[in-house]
Protein backbone atom coordinates (compact mmCIF):
# COMPACT_ATOMS: atom_id res chain seq x y z
CA UNK A 1 0.00 0.00 0.00
CA UNK A 2 1.17 3.37 -0.88
CA UNK A 3 2.17 5.92 2.46
CA UNK A 4 3.48 8.65 -0.53
CA UNK A 5 0.42 11.02 0.71
CA UNK A 6 1.51 10.86 4.71
CA UNK A 7 3.28 13.34 6.11
CA UNK A 8 6.92 12.97 6.60
CA UNK A 9 7.12 11.48 9.83
CA UNK A 10 3.51 9.36 11.16
CA UNK A 11 2.56 9.56 15.35
CA UNK A 12 2.87 5.77 15.06
CA UNK A 13 6.49 6.01 14.30
CA UNK A 14 7.64 8.90 16.60
CA UNK A 15 9.64 7.63 19.11
CA UNK A 16 8.11 10.43 21.39
CA UNK A 17 5.01 9.64 20.61
CA UNK A 18 5.59 5.95 21.51
CA UNK A 19 7.42 7.05 24.53
CA UNK A 20 4.09 9.13 25.89
CA UNK A 21 1.75 5.86 24.64
CA UNK A 22 3.86 3.66 26.88
CA UNK A 23 4.16 6.28 29.74
CA UNK A 24 0.56 7.27 29.91
CA UNK A 25 -0.56 3.65 30.11
CA UNK A 26 1.90 3.17 32.83
CA UNK A 27 0.43 6.25 34.56
CA UNK A 28 -3.56 4.50 34.40
CA UNK A 29 -2.32 1.11 35.35
CA UNK A 30 -0.92 2.64 38.72
CA UNK A 31 -4.31 4.42 39.48
CA UNK A 32 -5.81 1.47 38.73
CA UNK A 33 -4.37 -0.77 41.23
CA UNK A 34 -6.58 0.93 44.15
CA UNK A 35 -9.59 -1.18 42.70
CA UNK A 36 -8.63 -4.40 44.25
CA UNK A 37 -11.06 -6.21 46.76
CA UNK A 38 -10.51 -9.16 48.74
CA UNK A 39 -13.09 -10.90 45.98
CA UNK A 40 -12.32 -8.87 42.86
CA UNK A 41 -11.93 -5.22 41.85
CA UNK A 42 -14.52 -2.39 42.10
CA UNK A 43 -15.34 0.98 40.86
CA UNK A 44 -13.11 3.99 41.36
CA UNK A 45 -14.27 7.54 42.42
CA UNK A 46 -12.87 10.59 40.91
CA UNK A 47 -10.45 10.90 43.25
CA UNK A 48 -9.19 7.15 42.56
CA UNK A 49 -11.06 6.17 45.66
CA UNK A 50 -12.96 3.23 46.54
CA UNK A 51 -16.08 3.88 47.76
CA UNK A 52 -17.44 2.89 51.81
CA UNK A 53 -18.83 -0.54 51.45
CA UNK A 54 -17.60 -0.53 47.87
CA UNK A 55 -17.97 -4.63 46.33
CA UNK A 56 -16.58 -6.56 43.32
CA UNK A 57 -18.29 -6.31 40.06
CA UNK A 58 -17.69 -8.74 37.38
CA UNK A 59 -17.52 -6.80 34.66
CA UNK A 60 -14.87 -4.53 36.31
CA UNK A 61 -12.66 -7.71 37.53
CA UNK A 62 -12.98 -9.03 34.01
CA UNK A 63 -11.44 -5.89 32.37
CA UNK A 64 -9.15 -5.27 35.03
CA UNK A 65 -7.54 -9.11 34.89
CA UNK A 66 -7.19 -8.54 31.04
CA UNK A 67 -5.47 -5.53 31.51
CA UNK A 68 -3.24 -6.63 33.97
CA UNK A 69 -2.56 -9.31 31.92
CA UNK A 70 -1.55 -7.20 29.53
CA UNK A 71 0.95 -5.29 31.60
CA UNK A 72 2.72 -8.42 32.60
CA UNK A 73 3.14 -9.68 29.31
CA UNK A 74 4.21 -5.68 28.17
CA UNK A 75 6.88 -6.65 30.83
CA UNK A 76 6.03 -4.23 33.12
CA UNK A 77 6.49 -5.80 36.79
CA UNK A 78 4.39 -6.51 39.32
CA UNK A 79 1.11 -6.80 37.51
CA UNK A 80 1.09 -10.52 37.12
CA UNK A 81 0.03 -10.84 40.86
CA UNK A 82 -2.98 -8.55 40.29
CA UNK A 83 -4.17 -10.67 37.23
CA UNK A 84 -4.06 -13.61 39.09
CA UNK A 85 -6.13 -12.06 41.75
CA UNK A 86 -8.79 -11.17 38.64
CA UNK A 87 -8.82 -14.75 37.91
CA UNK A 88 -8.71 -16.26 41.71
CA UNK A 89 -12.12 -13.82 41.63
CA UNK A 90 -13.53 -14.93 38.69
CA UNK A 91 -12.98 -18.46 39.55
CA UNK A 92 -13.81 -17.79 42.96
CA UNK A 93 -17.06 -15.44 44.55
CA UNK A 94 -18.25 -14.04 41.06
CA UNK A 95 -18.92 -17.32 39.91
CA UNK A 96 -22.27 -19.21 39.77
CA UNK A 97 -21.06 -22.97 41.41
CA UNK A 98 -24.47 -24.44 41.13
CA UNK A 99 -25.86 -23.62 37.67
CA UNK A 100 -22.42 -22.10 36.35
CA UNK A 101 -21.88 -18.57 34.69
CA UNK A 102 -20.95 -15.68 36.31
CA UNK A 103 -23.16 -12.85 39.03
CA UNK A 104 -22.67 -9.37 38.32
CA UNK A 105 -21.98 -9.39 41.92
CA UNK A 106 -20.07 -11.19 44.72
CA UNK A 107 -22.55 -14.23 45.71
CA UNK A 108 -25.45 -12.66 43.49
CA UNK A 109 -27.75 -14.63 43.84
CA UNK A 110 -30.68 -12.21 43.52
CA UNK A 111 -28.96 -10.92 40.11
CA UNK A 112 -31.50 -10.38 37.36
CA UNK A 113 -29.64 -13.00 35.10
CA UNK A 114 -26.65 -14.04 33.23
CA UNK A 115 -25.69 -11.82 30.38
CA UNK A 116 -23.99 -12.33 27.26
CA UNK A 117 -21.68 -8.71 27.57
CA UNK A 118 -20.19 -9.68 31.03
CA UNK A 119 -19.80 -13.67 29.88
CA UNK A 120 -17.60 -12.16 27.03
CA UNK A 121 -15.75 -9.95 28.95
CA UNK A 122 -14.95 -12.82 31.01
CA UNK A 123 -14.11 -15.15 27.96
CA UNK A 124 -11.24 -12.39 27.30
CA UNK A 125 -9.87 -11.72 30.28
CA UNK A 126 -8.96 -15.38 30.66
CA UNK A 127 -8.15 -15.45 27.27
CA UNK A 128 -4.95 -12.71 28.26
CA UNK A 129 -4.93 -14.30 31.87
CA UNK A 130 -3.61 -17.23 30.04
CA UNK A 131 -1.06 -16.10 27.72
CA UNK A 132 -0.09 -14.03 30.69
CA UNK A 133 0.58 -17.51 32.30
CA UNK A 134 -1.45 -16.69 35.16
CA UNK A 135 -2.75 -19.42 37.67
CA UNK A 136 -5.51 -21.12 36.89
CA UNK A 137 -6.09 -18.90 33.25
CA UNK A 138 -6.71 -22.37 31.93
CA UNK A 139 -9.67 -23.49 34.19
CA UNK A 140 -10.95 -20.05 33.96
CA UNK A 141 -10.90 -20.38 30.10
CA UNK A 142 -12.57 -23.66 30.06
CA UNK A 143 -15.56 -22.92 32.08
CA UNK A 144 -15.75 -19.71 29.97
CA UNK A 145 -15.50 -21.42 26.44
CA UNK A 146 -18.32 -24.17 28.18
CA UNK A 147 -20.40 -21.41 29.14
CA UNK A 148 -20.66 -19.62 25.70
CA UNK A 149 -20.91 -22.14 23.56
CA UNK A 150 -23.69 -24.07 26.02
CA UNK A 151 -25.52 -21.29 26.56
CA UNK A 152 -24.95 -17.75 24.45
CA UNK A 153 -23.79 -18.86 21.17
CA UNK A 154 -26.76 -19.68 18.97
CA UNK A 155 -25.32 -21.69 15.78
CA UNK A 156 -29.05 -21.11 14.12
CA UNK A 157 -28.81 -17.13 14.62
CA UNK A 158 -24.83 -17.02 14.09
CA UNK A 159 -24.70 -14.38 16.96
CA UNK A 160 -25.10 -14.47 21.08
CA UNK A 161 -28.28 -14.56 22.53
CA UNK A 162 -28.32 -11.75 24.77
CA UNK A 163 -29.91 -13.03 28.48
CA UNK A 164 -31.16 -15.62 30.99
CA UNK A 165 -32.00 -15.74 34.25
CA UNK A 166 -29.54 -17.40 36.93
CA UNK A 167 -30.72 -21.27 36.01
CA UNK A 168 -30.29 -20.29 32.42
CA UNK A 169 -34.26 -20.24 31.72
CA UNK A 170 -36.45 -17.35 30.71
CA UNK A 171 -34.28 -16.02 27.72
CA UNK A 172 -34.53 -12.24 27.29
CA UNK A 173 -36.15 -11.65 23.51
CA UNK A 174 -33.91 -9.24 23.38
CA UNK A 175 -30.90 -9.00 20.70
CA UNK A 176 -27.98 -6.95 21.46
CA UNK A 177 -25.06 -5.58 18.88
CA UNK A 178 -23.52 -4.19 21.92
CA UNK A 179 -22.56 -7.51 23.62
CA UNK A 180 -22.25 -9.28 19.89
CA UNK A 181 -19.56 -6.75 19.34
CA UNK A 182 -17.37 -7.68 22.17
CA UNK A 183 -18.22 -11.27 21.38
CA UNK A 184 -16.20 -10.39 18.05
CA UNK A 185 -13.31 -9.31 20.27
CA UNK A 186 -13.23 -11.95 22.59
CA UNK A 187 -13.69 -14.44 19.75
CA UNK A 188 -10.68 -12.84 18.31
CA UNK A 189 -8.66 -13.80 21.51
CA UNK A 190 -10.27 -17.56 22.10
CA UNK A 191 -8.96 -18.37 18.21
CA UNK A 192 -5.45 -16.79 19.61
CA UNK A 193 -5.22 -19.13 22.55
CA UNK A 194 -6.78 -21.75 21.23
CA UNK A 195 -5.89 -22.18 17.73
CA UNK A 196 -9.06 -22.46 16.72
CA UNK A 197 -10.12 -20.91 13.98
CA UNK A 198 -13.73 -22.09 14.45
CA UNK A 199 -14.51 -18.77 16.48
CA UNK A 200 -13.24 -16.70 13.95
CA UNK A 201 -15.57 -18.15 11.23
CA UNK A 202 -18.17 -17.21 14.61
CA UNK A 203 -17.14 -13.57 14.64
CA UNK A 204 -17.51 -13.24 11.10
CA UNK A 205 -20.72 -14.44 11.08
CA UNK A 206 -21.60 -11.89 13.91
CA UNK A 207 -19.94 -9.24 11.90
CA UNK A 208 -22.02 -10.01 9.10
CA UNK A 209 -25.28 -9.84 10.66
CA UNK A 210 -25.11 -6.59 12.23
CA UNK A 211 -22.20 -4.52 10.17
CA UNK A 212 -22.50 -5.99 6.15
CA UNK A 213 -26.15 -6.64 6.58
CA UNK A 214 -28.04 -4.08 8.88
CA UNK A 215 -25.56 -1.05 9.41
CA UNK A 216 -24.21 -0.70 5.61
CA UNK A 217 -28.20 -1.03 4.67
CA UNK A 218 -28.73 2.00 7.08
CA UNK A 219 -26.39 4.46 5.96
CA UNK A 220 -23.50 2.76 8.29
CA UNK A 221 -24.92 3.44 11.28
CA UNK A 222 -24.70 0.86 13.51
CA UNK A 223 -27.97 -0.33 14.51
CA UNK A 224 -28.53 -1.29 18.29
CA UNK A 225 -31.07 -3.38 19.18
CA UNK A 226 -33.00 -5.78 17.90
CA UNK A 227 -35.94 -8.54 18.68
CA UNK A 228 -35.26 -12.13 19.22
CA UNK A 229 -36.18 -12.22 15.40
CA UNK A 230 -33.47 -9.67 14.34
CA UNK A 231 -35.98 -7.62 13.80
CA UNK A 232 -34.61 -4.02 14.14
CA UNK A 233 -35.82 -2.06 17.40
CA UNK A 234 -35.32 1.84 15.95
CA UNK A 235 -37.41 3.44 19.04
CA UNK A 236 -35.50 1.06 21.62
CA UNK A 237 -35.35 2.84 25.03
CA UNK A 238 -36.33 5.94 24.10
CA UNK A 239 -37.41 6.71 27.06
CA UNK A 240 -33.74 6.26 28.21
CA UNK A 241 -31.39 7.82 26.02
CA UNK A 242 -28.48 7.52 28.06
CA UNK A 243 -28.49 4.16 29.22
CA UNK A 244 -25.16 2.94 30.06
CA UNK A 245 -24.97 -0.27 27.69
CA UNK A 246 -28.48 0.26 25.58
CA UNK A 247 -29.02 3.80 24.91
CA UNK A 248 -31.80 4.77 22.37
CA UNK A 249 -30.39 5.42 18.47
CA UNK A 250 -27.04 5.36 17.03
CA UNK A 251 -24.07 5.41 19.41
CA UNK A 252 -21.09 6.34 16.96
CA UNK A 253 -18.63 5.46 19.33
CA UNK A 254 -19.48 2.26 18.65
CA UNK A 255 -19.01 2.72 14.96
CA UNK A 256 -15.45 3.44 15.39
CA UNK A 257 -14.65 0.02 17.55
CA UNK A 258 -16.55 -1.71 14.91
CA UNK A 259 -14.37 -0.48 12.51
CA UNK A 260 -11.41 -1.45 14.19
CA UNK A 261 -12.60 -4.90 14.92
CA UNK A 262 -13.21 -5.40 11.40
CA UNK A 263 -9.68 -4.48 10.22
CA UNK A 264 -8.30 -7.21 12.97
CA UNK A 265 -10.81 -10.10 12.01
CA UNK A 266 -9.49 -9.35 7.99
CA UNK A 267 -6.12 -9.73 9.52
CA UNK A 268 -6.94 -12.56 11.78
CA UNK A 269 -8.54 -14.55 8.63
CA UNK A 270 -5.34 -13.69 6.78
CA UNK A 271 -3.20 -15.33 9.82
CA UNK A 272 -4.94 -18.21 9.40
CA UNK A 273 -5.21 -18.95 6.01
CA UNK A 274 -9.02 -18.25 5.63
CA UNK A 275 -10.69 -15.75 3.16
CA UNK A 276 -11.54 -12.50 4.17
CA UNK A 277 -14.35 -10.58 2.48
CA UNK A 278 -13.90 -7.46 1.02
CA UNK A 279 -16.94 -5.63 2.72
CA UNK A 280 -14.36 -6.31 6.27
CA UNK A 281 -12.41 -3.06 5.37
CA UNK A 282 -15.11 -1.29 3.04
CA UNK A 283 -17.13 -1.61 5.88
CA UNK A 284 -14.56 -0.52 8.40
CA UNK A 285 -13.77 2.90 6.23
CA UNK A 286 -17.77 3.66 6.00
CA UNK A 287 -18.06 3.23 9.34
CA UNK A 288 -15.55 5.21 10.50
CA UNK A 289 -16.13 8.04 8.10
CA UNK A 290 -19.71 7.97 9.04
CA UNK A 291 -19.40 8.39 12.73
CA UNK A 292 -16.66 11.30 12.35
CA UNK A 293 -19.13 13.23 10.02
CA UNK A 294 -21.97 12.68 12.18
CA UNK A 295 -21.20 13.53 15.42
CA UNK A 296 -17.38 14.95 15.60
CA UNK A 297 -18.31 18.65 16.76
CA UNK A 298 -22.21 18.85 15.33
CA UNK A 299 -22.83 21.04 18.13
CA UNK A 300 -20.21 23.84 18.09
CA UNK A 301 -18.29 22.23 20.69
CA UNK A 302 -15.13 19.51 19.20
CA UNK A 303 -15.42 15.84 20.38
CA UNK A 304 -17.70 12.90 19.81
CA UNK A 305 -21.16 13.05 21.00
CA UNK A 306 -22.26 10.25 22.80
CA UNK A 307 -25.58 9.43 20.55
CA UNK A 308 -27.30 10.67 17.41
CA UNK A 309 -31.28 10.10 16.68
CA UNK A 310 -31.76 8.58 13.33
CA UNK A 311 -32.12 11.82 11.97
CA UNK A 312 -28.40 12.13 12.95
CA UNK A 313 -29.19 14.85 15.21
CA UNK A 314 -27.46 14.93 18.87
CA UNK A 315 -29.48 13.43 21.41
CA UNK A 316 -27.14 12.49 24.38
CA UNK A 317 -24.37 15.42 24.18
CA UNK A 318 -21.99 14.37 26.57
CA UNK A 319 -18.16 13.57 25.66
CA UNK A 320 -17.41 10.16 26.97
CA UNK A 321 -13.85 8.82 27.46
CA UNK A 322 -14.43 5.70 25.32
CA UNK A 323 -15.92 6.88 22.78
CA UNK A 324 -12.77 8.70 22.05
CA UNK A 325 -10.12 5.98 23.29
CA UNK A 326 -11.96 3.87 20.74
CA UNK A 327 -11.86 6.73 18.03
CA UNK A 328 -7.90 6.76 18.60
CA UNK A 329 -7.48 3.15 18.25
CA UNK A 330 -9.91 2.87 15.08
CA UNK A 331 -7.98 5.76 13.16
CA UNK A 332 -4.61 3.75 14.02
CA UNK A 333 -6.09 0.65 12.47
CA UNK A 334 -7.31 2.08 9.08
CA UNK A 335 -3.97 4.47 9.05
CA UNK A 336 -2.12 0.49 9.05
CA UNK A 337 -4.71 -0.54 6.62
CA UNK A 338 -4.52 2.25 4.38
CA UNK A 339 -1.40 4.15 4.36
CA UNK A 340 -4.30 7.45 4.45
CA UNK A 341 -3.29 10.57 5.53
CA UNK A 342 -6.77 11.34 6.38
CA UNK A 343 -6.76 8.70 9.31
CA UNK A 344 -3.07 9.79 10.70
CA UNK A 345 -5.16 13.33 11.11
CA UNK A 346 -7.86 12.09 12.62
CA UNK A 347 -5.39 10.07 14.51
CA UNK A 348 -3.83 13.38 15.67
CA UNK A 349 -7.13 14.77 16.61
CA UNK A 350 -8.47 12.66 18.86
CA UNK A 351 -5.52 12.10 20.96
CA UNK A 352 -5.43 15.95 21.09
CA UNK A 353 -8.28 15.78 22.32
CA UNK A 354 -7.89 13.78 24.83
CA UNK A 355 -4.74 15.21 26.11
CA UNK A 356 -6.62 18.71 26.51
CA UNK A 357 -9.28 17.25 27.92
CA UNK A 358 -9.98 13.95 29.22
CA UNK A 359 -6.32 13.38 30.43
CA UNK A 360 -6.84 14.37 34.58
CA UNK A 361 -3.65 15.69 35.27
CA UNK A 362 -4.53 16.21 39.34
CA UNK A 363 -5.90 13.64 40.69
CA UNK A 364 -5.02 10.66 37.87
CA UNK A 365 -6.69 8.37 35.25
CA UNK A 366 -8.89 10.35 32.63
CA UNK A 367 -12.20 11.82 33.18
CA UNK A 368 -14.88 9.42 32.00
CA UNK A 369 -17.62 11.87 30.63
CA UNK A 370 -17.44 15.47 29.61
CA UNK A 371 -20.73 18.08 29.18
CA UNK A 372 -21.62 19.44 25.95
CA UNK A 373 -18.92 22.60 27.05
CA UNK A 374 -16.33 19.83 27.66
CA UNK A 375 -16.09 20.33 31.05
CA UNK A 376 -15.94 16.92 33.34
CA UNK A 377 -19.55 15.85 34.33
CA UNK A 378 -20.92 12.60 36.03
CA UNK A 379 -24.27 12.10 34.77
CA UNK A 380 -23.80 8.68 33.41
CA UNK A 381 -20.23 7.49 34.21
CA UNK A 382 -19.58 8.78 37.94
CA UNK A 383 -15.99 8.21 38.81
CA UNK A 384 -13.44 6.81 37.01
CA UNK A 385 -13.81 2.69 36.90
CA UNK A 386 -12.95 1.68 33.51
CA UNK A 387 -9.11 1.35 32.32
CA UNK A 388 -9.99 -1.18 29.80
CA UNK A 389 -11.03 1.34 26.45
CA UNK A 390 -7.87 3.83 27.32
CA UNK A 391 -5.66 1.78 28.38
CA UNK A 392 -6.18 -0.76 25.03
CA UNK A 393 -6.00 2.80 23.11
CA UNK A 394 -2.70 3.57 24.11
CA UNK A 395 -1.34 -0.39 23.22
CA UNK A 396 -2.92 -0.97 20.08
CA UNK A 397 -1.04 1.37 17.56
CA UNK A 398 2.07 0.02 18.43
CA UNK A 399 1.27 -3.66 17.38
CA UNK A 400 0.43 -5.37 14.22
CA UNK A 401 -3.88 -5.59 13.18
CA UNK A 402 -3.17 -9.19 13.90
CA UNK A 403 -3.08 -11.72 16.45
CA UNK A 404 -5.22 -10.27 19.03
CA UNK A 405 -4.15 -7.99 21.70
CA UNK A 406 -2.64 -10.56 24.14
CA UNK A 407 -0.72 -12.83 21.80
CA UNK A 408 0.78 -10.03 19.93
CA UNK A 409 2.34 -8.56 23.45
CA UNK A 410 3.17 -12.07 23.97
CA UNK A 411 5.20 -12.28 20.56
CA UNK A 412 2.93 -14.95 19.12
CA UNK A 413 2.59 -13.48 15.77
CA UNK A 414 4.40 -16.18 13.43
CA UNK A 415 2.12 -16.72 10.50
CA UNK A 416 0.25 -20.22 10.87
Amino acid sequence: MSTSNLPSTRWLDAPAHTAWRIAEGQRLLAFATASKLPDGFGSLDAAGLLAPGARAETLITARMTHCFALAHLQGVPGYLAYAEHGVAALRGALQDATYGGWFAHPGGHDDSGKAAYLHAFVALAASSAVMAGAGGAPALLADAVKVLEAHFWSEEEGALREAFSRAWQLPEQYRGANSNMHAVEAFLALADVTGDSLWLQRALRIAERIIHTHAASNGHRVIEHFDALWQPMPHYNQAHPADHFRPYGSTPGHALEWARLLLHLEASLERFGLHAPQWLPDCARALFDTACQQAWSVDDAPGFVYTLDWDDRPVVRARLHWVHAEACAAAAALLQRTGEAHYEQWYRRCWDFIANHFIDHGAGSWHHELDMRNQPAATIWPGKPDLYHAYQALLLPGLPLAPSLASNLAGNVTKR
